[in-house]
């Protein structure tokens, strides 16, 4: 009998090998099904998703509970809290025979607030598009005709919620999905967890938890919240820094003054607000309040490997976004969300523009958000803010100030403590974490970036308190998302992947 070439056994073993990777499967089926899951994706991002709008929320429920079912996954039941009105947790289990291990898999099915007016023309929060482009060339509408192909992965979702949480549940679903019907069997048994507060702090988490708790019993939690590198590639988060807000109102005069009859000789809230703005934090980000940096937990050496091995995206970021000079002055941005923040959200004194008049306002209110990183209590650096504004000397109020404070006190504020919660981060040998470690680096041939922390906020250690687990954070979301903004919008290619990236995990 005649043998074979070399070469021909060679491409005949990689075409047995294509047909029987699971890998390679995978990514073939969820090819095939772009245009498909994309008109679904739609219909997903189409539901107003507003914090606590029992609408929005009945809304959403429903075509997620409906999508779970018909993706195989079994028990897909309400979790709720004991109080009336509280948006449910939406859940789901598989099991796998022979399975020793068992993950939950988390995301946010609620949004941020969303004010249309502030979209770019002919873009609504609700009223998704398909578009290309990108924040520095603009965006286009993808003309209708271009639908009938298959999707570009650079063709970008407009919508609230299309990144920041709604790309992370379809993924979860799909990626389950996806290994259904291609007969591929996970490693794990898998946990399906959807909230519906995020946005809003999370408040009734922790109830919803414990009431749970048998039925969320697990080895870990994967939490797909976020967004992945600025160079494009992925990563993941062994934790996250916590956040704590604060609103804070200067009084002056018991009414607004005319600024000629009473100016230079009437206190201007405004103006004392501002000063004691700039007394907490100076122009090279340094936070100047007392204790603000202590008790920090530091990194270990393996953690501080991690970071040393990121990408330096600085100077691309800076151009892209438009400033030459960052606020932390030469300390990189990887570096910068390692440490506990002071930001001005926000303030707010009478008018500007053309609705301003010469007046000396009563009032001038600032909204401050605090991260946290591990080692800081979230009360702890709310007090610390409230003992340097009386160092300022100022008299600290909790309600608009009455009478006789007017008159005993020259410098009155009020200042409102909002609720927040603490920073979290999963150990890096960790068996959960080892393990999507490595799973994650096989998916993605050795190109994981490991971040020790996360910039932003998720109350992650509500997992570890009340669920007995640690979780790790793997975003799927393009880097400018423009997530709790306006023009929030979701890259194509990052969904696709992000199916891929969730069915590795249930494969670990």
């Amino acid at each position: 009998m005649k043998k074979l070439p070399f070469l021909l056994l060679l491409l005949l073993s990689n075409q047995l090998c294509s047909q029987t990777d699971p890998s390679q499967r995978i990514t073939a089926f969820c090819q095939q099904q772009q245009n498909e899951w994309l008109q679904e994706f739609i219909s997903f991002v189409r539901l107003p998703n507003t914090p606590l709008n029992e609408y929005h929320t009945r809304l959403n429920t429903t075509f997620m509970v409906n999508l779970m079912r018909s993706s195989g996954i079994e028990r897909v039941q309400l979790l709720s809290a004991s109080s009336p009105n509280v948006p449910p947790a939406i859940y789901g289990e598989v099991n796998v025979p022979g399975a020793t291990r068992t993950i939950v898999l988390y995301a946010h099915y609620d949004g941020q607030p969303a004010d249309s007016t502030r979209w770019y023309p002919g873009w609504h929060p609700f009223r998704p598009l398909i578009v290309e482009g990108n924040p520095s060339t603009g965006y286009k509408p993808v003309e209708e005709n271009s639908m009938t192909r298959k999707p570009s992965p650079d063709w970008r979702i407009t919508g609230r919620g299309s990144a920041d949480d709604k790309a992370g549940v379809f993924a979860i679903i799909k990626a389950y999905q996806t290994l259904r019907q291609l007969n591929i069997k996970p490693t794990v048994n898998l946990k399906f967890f959807f909230e519906g507060e995020e946005e809003v702090g999370s408040t009734h988490l922790p109830e919803i938890l414990t009431r749970h708790a048998s039925l969320l019993k697990s080895d870990g939690w994967i939490i797909c919240d976020g967004p992945e590198h600025a160079s494009g590639a992925p990563q993941m988060f062994l934790g996250v820094r916590g956040d704590a807000g604060m609103e804070l109102t200067v009084y002056g005069s018991n009414r607004p003054l005319h600024s000629g009859h009473y100016g230079n000789w009437a206190p201007n809230p405004a103006l004392l607000l501002s000063h004691l703005l700039v007394s907490m934090k100076n122009l090279n980000g340094q936070v100047l309040i007392n204790n603000f940096y202590d008790s920090i937990t530091p990194l270990n050496t393996d953690e501080q490997a991690a970071l040393d091995a990121l990408p330096v995206m600085d100077n691309d970021l800076k151009r892209s976004l438009g400033f030459s000079r960052a606020e932390a002055g030469s300390r990189g941005l990887s570096a910068s969300l390692l440490l506990p923040s002071l930001n001005i959200n926000g303030i707010q004194s009478a008018a500007t523009g053309v609705l301003a008049s010469n007046i000396i306002p009563s009032i001038a209110t600032a909204t401050l958000d605090l991260r946290l990183v591990p080692g800081i209590d979230y009360q702890v650096q709310q007090q610390r803010v409230e003992d340097h504004i009386r160092e300022q000397g100022f008299y600290i109020t909790s309600g608009i100030p009455t009478d006789e404070e007017r008159k005993k006190y020259d410098r009155i504020i009020q200042v409102k403590r909002k609720s927040g919660y603490n920073a979290q981060k999963t150990p890096i040998d960790h068996p959960l974490a080892v393990a999507v470690i490595q799973a994650l680096r096989q998916h993605t041939q050795n190109r994981l970036l490991v971040v020790p922390l996360m910039g932003g906020s998720l109350p992650l250690y509500m997992f570890r308190q009340f669920a007995g687990a640690y979780p790790i954070t793997v975003p799927i979301a393009n880097y400018d998302n423009n997530q709790h903004a306006e023009n929030e919008n979701l890259r194509l290619g990052n969904l696709w992947t992000g199916i891929e990236k969730m069915a590795a995990l249930m494969r670990m």
